[in-house]
């Protein structure tokens, strides 16, 4: 299965916008589904449409309680199925992290490296290297490749921006 990061419309299969309920009934396609503050947009405990697929979980938010608004993708474990996470022809989850943010760098994004976290303002990505169980590690010692990554809207992590 290849899903194809396409920020800041969403993935395949599950565009920015689309309605939680027709949301729950795609997501249940790729396995099981919990659902979390089911139509809640509170401030801490917004509406969670988690996929659980024995190779990959993916995270759905919709912090408006109604619509999605950003997609997660965890890195595929290994098992029967080949899933491959591509955003412009490149693997996502299997380019290492370092090789992957020079490469968006080199397409002319704006990147910001925190080590254990990247981000992408403006397109909207945002990567965590931050791994619960032992995976293979760089040279500057956090995890070979990036472990999730979550597409949002164009402004999402534009904030970013301005820290520093």
């Amino acid at each position: 299965m290849d899903i194809e990061l396409d920020p800041p419309n969403g993935i395949t299969g599950f565009p920015l916008g689309m309605p939680a309920e027709d949301l729950k009934t795609a997501a249940a396609e790729l396995g099981r589904i919990k659902v979390s503050n089911d139509g809640s947009a509170a401030r801490f405990s917004s509406m969670k449409v988690l996929a659980l697929h024995p190779q990959f979980e993916i995270v759905f938010h919709l912090e408006d309680g109604r619509t999605l608004g950003a997609a997660e993708v965890w890195i595929p474990r290994p098992g029967p199925e080949d899933f491959r996470i591509h955003f412009r022809g490149i693997d996502v989850f299997r380019t290492p992290a370092r090789e992957l943010l020079g490469r968006l760098g080199a397409m002319g994004l704006t990147v910001l490296d925190e080590t254990s976290y990247a981000f992408v303002p403006g397109l909207s990505f945002g990567f965590t290297r931050v791994a619960g169980h032992e995976v293979p590690l760089d040279t500057d010692g956090e995890p070979l490749y990036f472990q999730a990554v979550l597409t949002g809207p164009k402004d999402y992590y534009d904030f970013k921006l301005s820290e520093g």
